[in-house]
C-alpha cells in the first residue's frame, strides 16, 4: 500500500529520491511532466482544445512549464500565464524548463490574461509548499482560475489547498487533480471535494524503500496491492472450503437488505449462504436467493458458522438480546452495519462484548451515534483511529474514499468507487462482502480491504454503463468484472 506522508515532508522525500536513484531533480520533474501528458491524452473529453497553463515560479511551475512543453509535442495549442514577476524569479528546474519552452508557445502576463470562453486551463500555480494563509497577490489569481469557464486541471494539488488539512480560504475549485507519487491528506477529505474534482494518482517512481524512512499512520490502496490478498482455492475445493457464512438481518419491508447482502455474499465466493429471519419472511429469501438457506427464531449452533454479518435491515425492535446473543457465543470476528450498528449506540456497554478484529462497517450518520460528533472529517479520523484501537476492533468509515481503521492505528483509505454508488443498499452490498471474504478464511484486515476495494471497483464498472440510474443490485451483477480485471481466480 502506498504511503500518504505529510506534505511538509514532500521535499525532503524527493531529496532521499535522488540520492538513492542519483536521478536529477530536473529528470524527476521531467518524470512527473511524462505522466501528467500521458493522462491527459488519454482524456477523450480534452481533444486538440487549447490549452492555458498558469506558472508559478517554483517547483509547480517548472512541472507546468515541462508538461507545456511535453503537449506541444502531441499537437496541443499551448499558452503559458505567467504569475511570476520575471525569469529571475523562476526556481532552477522552473528555468532549464522555461528556457526549453518551443517557440510556438504563447507567453502572456496574469495580468493581461482575458479568460476565453473555451478550451482547458491547467492550475500549476502554487503546489505542496504552501505554509500559512495566502499571499494578498495570490488571491486575483485563483480568483481568475476560478472564473474560466472550461476545466480546469490542477497539478498535484490545486493552488491555495493546505496539503493536509480542510481548506479555510481562497483555493483553486478543480474539475480533476493530478497528483504524484501519492495523494496528499487533504485531497481524500470530503470538505475539500469541491476544489479536488476528480483525483487521478501519477506514478513518479519513488520506491517503497523510501517511504519506510518517513512515519506516517495513513495509506491508500492500490491496485497491485490487492491480488496477494486473496485466499488461493483449488479444483479440488468444495463449497465447504468456501465458507459458511451467517447473515443476520431483514425485517418486514426491510427485506431488500438482506437480500443485497446475501446476494454479493454469493457472488463474492461464499460457498453456503444462510439467512438468519422472521419466520414470516422465509418464502420472500427463497425467492429472491433460492441460492441461500434461512433459519428463525433461535440461532442453534453458532460454531457451525466461519462468520457471521449483522445487521443489514434488521430492526432494532427486540433485537438486542439476539445481538447480546451473537456476541456472546461466537467468538470469532463478527460484521456489524446498519442496525446491528444503531443498537450498539443506544447499549454502549456492548462494545466491550464484541470480538476482537470484528469490523464494524458506519456510514458518517451511524458512526455519529455510536462514536460521536466532530467538527470535520480530521476530527472524525482521529476518533474513529482511537476508537478501533481501544476496542481492537476494525472500523470501516464508508463513504468517498472509505477508510479502513485497523487497532494497530494504521488507517488505509480506499481508491475505488464512484459518485453514483450513492444510492440505498450500497452499504448492505459491502457487509455481504466482507463477511463472505471472513468466511472464507481471509484475516479480518485482508477481508475489510479486498471488501472495500472490489466494491469500489464493482461500482466504478456498474457506474460507466449505468451512471445516475445506478442500483445496488447493479454492483452486485458487476462483481464478477472486479475478478476479471485483477486476475483473480
Amino acid at each position: 500500500m502506498q504511503k500518504i506522508i505529510g506534505g511538509n515532508l514532500v521535499k525532503e522525500l524527493d531529496l532521499k529520491h535522488l540520492e538513492r536513484t542519483e536521478q536529477s531533480s530536473h529528470e524527476l520533474m521531467e518524470v512527473a511532466a511524462l505522466g501528467f501528458v500521458d493522462w491527459y491524452i488519454a482524456r477523450e473529453e480534452f481533444k486538440l482544445d487549447p490549452v492555458f497553463i498558469f506558472v508559478g515560479a517554483g517547483k509547480n511551475g517548472g512541472d507546468g512549464l515541462a508538461i507545456a512543453r511535453n503537449l506541444v509535442n502531441h499537437g496541443f495549442p499551448v499558452s503559458i500565464v505567467t504569475c511570476f514577476s520575471d525569469e529571475k524569479a523562476l526556481s532552477p528546474d522552473a528555468l532549464i524548463n522555461w528556457n526549453l519552452l518551443p517557440n510556438t508557445v504563447e507567453i502572456i502576463s496574469f495580468v493581461d490574461f482575458v479568460c476565453p470562453q473555451y478550451g482547458v486551463l491547467i492550475d500549476s500555480f502554487l503546489g505542496v509548499g504552501l505554509k500559512g494563509e495566502l499571499r494578498e497577490s495570490a488571491i486575483p489569481i485563483i480568483g481568475k482560475i476560478n472564473s474560466f469557464d472550461g476545466k480546469v486541471v490542477s497539478v498535484d494539488i490545486p493552488s491555495g489547498l493546505p496539503s493536509d488539512e480542510v481548506c479555510q480560504g481562497d483555493c483553486v475549485c478543480a474539475d480533476f487533480t493530478v497528483t504524484f507519487a501519492f495523494p496528499k491528506l487533504s485531497l481524500l477529505l470530503p470538505e475539500n471535494s469541491r476544489n479536488v474534482g476528480e483525483l487521478a494518482l501519477v506514478d513518479i517512481g519513488i520506491d517503497y524503500l523510501t517511504y519506510e524512512e518517513f512515519h506516517s499512520d495513513f495509506y491508500f490502496i492500490k491496485q497491485n496491492d490487492i491480488p496477494g490478498l486473496h485466499k488461493e482455492f483449488h479444483r479440488f475445493s468444495y463449497k465447504g472450503d468456501y465458507g459458511k457464512v451467517l447473515i443476520a438481518g431483514g425485517s418486514p419491508g426491510k427485506m431488500g437488505a438482506l437480500i443485497l447482502s446475501a446476494k454479493s455474499a454469493l457472488r463474492a465466493g461464499s460457498g453456503l449462504v444462510t439467512c438468519h429471519i422472521e419466520d414470516t419472511e422465509r418464502v420472500i429469501i427463497q425467492t429472491a436467493v433460492p441460492e441461500a438457506m434461512s433459519t428463525w427464531g433461535l440461532i442453534a449452533n453458532l460454531d457451525f458458522y466461519d462468520a457471521i454479518g449483522i445487521g443489514p435491515g434488521w430492526g432494532q425492535d427486540g433485537r438486542k438480546y439476539l445481538l447480546k446473543q451473537i456476541l456472546e457465543e461466537f467468538r470469532k470476528p463478527v460484521v456489524i452495519d446498519a442496525d446491528g450498528l444503531n443498537i450498539l449506540a443506544k447499549n454502549k456497554e456492548m462494545i466491550d462484548m464484541i470480538p476482537e478484529n470484528s469490523i464494524l462497517t458506519p456510514h458518517i450518520g451511524e458512526f455519529t451515534r455510536l462514536i460521536g460528533p466532530s467538527k470535520d472529517h480530521l476530527g472524525r479520523l482521529q476518533l474513529a483511529k482511537e476508537f478501533a484501537i481501544k476496542y481492537q476492533l476494525i472500523l470501516v468509515l464508508k463513504g468517498a474514499n472509505t477508510v479502513i481503521f485497523l487497532p494497530s492505528g494504521k488507517q488505509i483509505f480506499n481508491s475505488t468507487g464512484t459518485k453514483y454508488m450513492a444510492t440505498g443498499g450500497s452499504g448492505d452490498v459491502l457487509t455481504g462482502i466482507i463477511t463472505s471474504y471472513l468466511g472464507q478464511g481471509y484475516s479480518p484486515e485482508n477481508a475489510a480491504i479486498c471488501g472495500v476495494y472490489h466494491h469500489g471497483l464493482a461500482g466504478e464498472i456498474a457506474g460507466l454503463k449505468k451512471r445516475k440510474g445506478l442500483i445496488a443490485s447493479d454492483i452486485i451483477e458487476a462483481f464478477p468484472e472486479s475478478y476479471i480485471q485483477l486476475a483473480i481466480s
